[in-house]
């Protein structure tokens, strides 16, 4: 049997093009049987690829008729990626590695029922569609929106499974700042599960918006997160009282979005911070300077660096 260091070597790799490539001088007499060989060597593997595939297809259908939870595990998803990358070695770039399992895991979760992602397109900025591909498939149902409201109000409706919509910033106008609407908890409710682009640095040409994913279920673990904390303040509350408030709270703080907007009763806030939070955190209620508990908007796996990889 060829080593994996010899299925790579060069002839090979030109045999994706469709034609024979040319031999060297001196291969002429034993290189078209050698490379025979190679050939069915690939075969065989692609065979034996296909064959663990339909068996993880068919694990996947006893989960679906076992599980409690919904298909939808972005979490779990990206410790698997994670797994896969630590384990990696050899040529094969990780992010191929990366895109051959986020169309797996697209595929397996579209198994258990429908699948659909709604994307907000931000001004007609045609990369969130990409980034939205990128990581849920190049085949997955996909409905274009020019506002975030209409991108939400189809998850809300069980039209789509997920929205894909624009990183929040301070400087967004009100009717773009999606991420109040979360504040209120209505049913069903819907929280911040994912954030894109999962894998970093870029290649030339890639989506390269942020943007996080929203969905109408509660966001998993996936051991290395962080999570979004809404708040409602006082006017008066400072940036610096907050931030001091949410650290002796034993928060450990990242990005704080602080809107005043004109007429409003109060200050909306959306802090990032270290760690995965639910619910029942008793941190929440320890925060003195909002004017009701804290409210868990949601959750996401930390990109990967592939710099650091």
């Amino acid at each position: 049997m060829s080593s994996p260091s010899t299925v790579t070597d060069a002839p090979v790799l030109q045999e994706a093009g469709g034609d024979d490539p040319p031999m060297p001088d001196g291969w002429r007499d034993g290189g078209s049987r050698a490379l025979a060989a190679l050939r069915a060597e690939l075969d065989r593997i692609d065979d034996a690829l296909h064959d663990l595939l339909m068996q993880r297809a068919g694990v996947i259908e006893h989960v679906a008729r076992a599980g409690k939870r919904g298909a939808l595990r972005p979490g779990r998803e990206a410790a698997i990626v994670r797994r896969l990358l630590a384990r990696h070695h050899g040529s094969l770039p990780a992010p191929t590695l990366m895109r051959i399992w986020r169309e797996l895991l697209a595929g397996t979760t579209t198994m258990q029922g429908g699948f659909t992602v709604a994307v907000c397109t931000a001004g007609g900025d045609s990369q969130y569609i990409q980034a939205a591909r990128e990581h849920f498939g190049a085949l997955t149902p996909l409905r274009a929106h020019r506002s975030p409201a209409q991108a939400i109000g189809e998850v809300s409706a069980g039209v789509a499974t997920v929205a894909v919509l624009p990183l929040p910033s301070e400087t967004e106008e009100p009717r773009d700042a999606w991420w109040t609407a979360l504040l209120h908890k209505d049913e069903p409710r819907i929280h911040v599960v994912g954030r894109l682009p999962f894998w970093r640095p870029r290649p030339e040409g890639a989506p390269d918006v942020q943007a996080l994913v929203i969905a109408a279920v509660a966001p998993d673990a996936s051991g290395n997160d962080r999570s979004l904390l809404g708040l409602e303040l006082p006017l008066e509350v400072s940036r610096t009282r907050l931030t001091t408030a949410l650290t002796t709270a034993g928060f450990e703080t990242g990005q704080i979005i602080l809107r005043r907007d004109p007429g409003a009763p109060a200050a909306d806030v959306l802090a990032e911070v270290e760690g995965f939070v639910a619910d029942d955190d008793p941190r929440l209620g320890t925060l003195d300077t909002v004017l009701r508990r804290p409210v868990v908007l949601g959750a996401y796996a930390i990109p990967i660096d592939g710099t650091a990889a």
